[in-house]
């Protein structure tokens, strides 16, 4: 240990995890296929088509919104849930770019129980020799991902590559798919970033209650000291301070149940424990 040198501050833990999407194995996949396009529209499609700008850019939303979602999801369980799906969505309109390609030239379309097609699908498993090459988020492990694509995604036969990319997308997708589904139970069984801010703030309530020394917060107005949340009149948990989004009390707050939306007990802000 270095004399004099100030230790590193501890990492406040937040209330919802966010980043790590480098680790995501959806993020991994998205980033061959991105690449690998770049490279097919450099090789095989004129560059003053529309039709390369436009898988290009497509190829790109469906691994940067991934990364997007995941920064997003400190703050918004729903922003996250629908950058993911924004990916899903960017990686289906560059499959049918693919299909299109095979489609015009006439060119063969692999079949998905095709030798090849399952070829390249076993690529996406872990081999004992290497089992943390396909989970490296690190540059190394870009590169060594691709160079387990590399004799597909750098053939010199079009029809080869853009089969391969569409087997690689099919993977992508039902990756997403997987993330989507875990978003949404996790959004239906925990609730977004609004009612986990509540549930603390009626957390640290408590805790001061049961901590005189502690004093509330006099400036907030909706907290003086002393308060406590109401229980709620229907299953008795606490009630959060809500704000109503709509309706003849838009902008309004009053107490919502914490155990929304399984119980939607309400009481007006001023109904308050001593």
């Amino acid at each position: 240990m270095i004399l004099g040198k100030p230790a590193a501050p501890a990492r406040e833990k937040r209330l919802r995890p966010s980043g790590g999407y480098r680790e995501l194995r959806s993020f991994q996949l998205t980033t061959v296929v991105y690449d690998a396009t770049v490279k097919f529209c450099e090789r095989f499609v004129d560059p003053r088509s529309r039709t390369t700008d436009q898988m290009v850019q497509a190829a790109r939303s469906g691994r940067q919104n991934i990364a997007e979602g995941s920064r997003a999801a400190a703050a918004s369980s729903q922003t996250e849930l629908r950058l993911v799906n924004v990916a899903r969505a960017s990686l289906d309109e560059l499959l049918l770019d693919y299909e299109d390609f095979l489609r015009h030239r006439q060119l063969r379309m692999w079949d998905k129980n095709a030798p090849e097609t399952r070829a390249v699908r076993e690529l996406g498993f872990p081999h004992p020799a290497d089992p943390a090459e396909l989970t490296d988020p690190t540059d190394r492990g870009d590169r060594a991902r691709w160079a387990r694509y590399a004799p597909w995604l750098e053939h010199t036969d079009p029809a080869v590559v853009a089969n391969a990319l569409i087997c690689l997308i099919h993977q992508a997708n039902y990756l997403l798919d997987q993330q989507i589904a875990a978003l949404e139970r996790g959004f239906i069984r925990d609730g977004g970033y609004s009612e986990k801010l509540a549930a603390a703030r009626i957390a640290e309530r408590q805790r001061s209650q049961r901590n005189p020394t502690d004093p509330t917060d006099p400036s907030d107005p909706t907290n003086p000291p002393g308060a406590k949340a109401p229980d709620c009149p229907k299953c008795g948990k606490p009630l959060a301070l809500r704000t109503a989004r709509k309706g003849a009390n838009a902008g309004a707050q009053f107490w919502g149940c914490s155990a929304y939306p399984d119980c939607k007990g309400t009481l007006p802000l001023e109904n308050r424990k001593p």
